[in-house]
């Protein structure tokens, strides 16, 4: 079966027994053409809410899919590819976060939403890259513990003066590994494209971008920018999406080491064998954690907007 057959396949079959595919942006382009909604993790967590489908798979990884889940408790949910996790999401647990807060007395925690759901029971409210700055301004609370990337949260700190943080020092691998001297290397090599970054990058690769935001937030300024080129450090796959999208301006990766290989686990024969009731993982929670972190993503989409 080639690329097109299967991508046809699927189609036919999410038509027939009513299934939503949900897609985050750092799937491969084969993956997003068979999609119904693609996007960040905020905007998804959305779409999955709002769908009238029976079922929803979940293109992305497995936090992804337990939102889903939880902001759907009627629907079937499906990982696509049970093995592909986040390493973020998966270096805290409770019993450290429990510690953190003895640490931190009176601060509300703000979870990144990439975080697993059983963390998220224990927080006040989750936030993502393209809402974490509105979100954490409309806390009634000054004093913010923000979990588990400090990066993110250092950009959020800078952006609100007036509010104290706390944070644990984890992050995205990924986007950690960058630092300036990649900067200054793309840079050389492109001098006439602007730099266009997300905020889980190190603040030293932060300060020194045209553009900081989240992966659709990246994505809708090369489009709207007049510029030409353009350096994109956030993870490799939308240096292709956006190629596609704008065939008459060149893109370039900040570094090959931008490369997300949970993300890239997500292939369509899972899509296709998910579709057929042989493949995917149905997604259950326990219902004291469909409850703890329902308030806590509920939160962030009530402040959100």
């Amino acid at each position: 079966m080639t690329t097109h057959e299967m991508q046809q396949e699927i189609l036919r079959l999410k038509k027939e027994k009513n299934i939503c595919i949900l897609a985050h942006a750092y799937q491969s382009e084969a993956v997003l053409e068979v999609a119904d909604y693609t996007g960040d993790s905020y905007g998804l967590s959305v779409q999955a809410a709002k769908t009238d489908a029976a079922g929803v798979i979940m293109c992305g990884v497995r936090f992804m899919a337990e939102t889903c889940k939880i902001l759907s408790p009627e629907k079937t949910v499906w990982l696509a590819n049970p093995m592909a996790g986040c390493p973020m999401a998966e270096q805290l647990d409770l019993p450290a976060l429990r510690e953190l807060k003895r640490q931190y007395p009176g601060y509300a925690v703000v979870a990144y939403i990439n975080t697993t759901s059983e963390l998220k029971t224990e927080c006040d409210v989750c936030v993502t890259s393209s809402r974490a700055v509105k979100i954490c301004e409309g806390l009634d609370s000054d004093k913010i513990l923000f979990i588990p990337d400090p990066n993110l949260g250092s950009y959020v700190a800078e952006k609100l003066p007036n509010k104290q943080f706390a944070f644990y020092n984890g992050g995205c691998p990924r986007h950690k590994i960058v630092t300036q001297a990649d900067v200054a290397k793309a840079r050389a090599a492109h001098p006439n494209a602007l730099l266009l970054v997300h905020p889980e990058c190190r603040p030293e690769v932060v300060a020194q971008a045209d553009y900081v935001g989240s992966t659709t937030g990246i994505m809708a300024a090369a489009q709207k920018s007049d510029a030409k080129e353009f350096i994109i450090g956030t993870e490799n796959s939308i240096v292709e999406h956006l190629s596609f999208a704008c065939p008459e301006k060149r893109f370039y990766p900040l570094t090959v080491q931008l490369t997300c290989m949970n993300m890239k686990l997500t292939t369509l024969p899972d899509i296709y064998r998910c579709l057929q009731g042989v493949g995917g993982e149905k997604i259950v929670l326990p219902e004291n954690v469909m409850q703890g972190a329902g308030r806590c993503i509920r939160r962030m989409v009530e402040l959100g907007g």
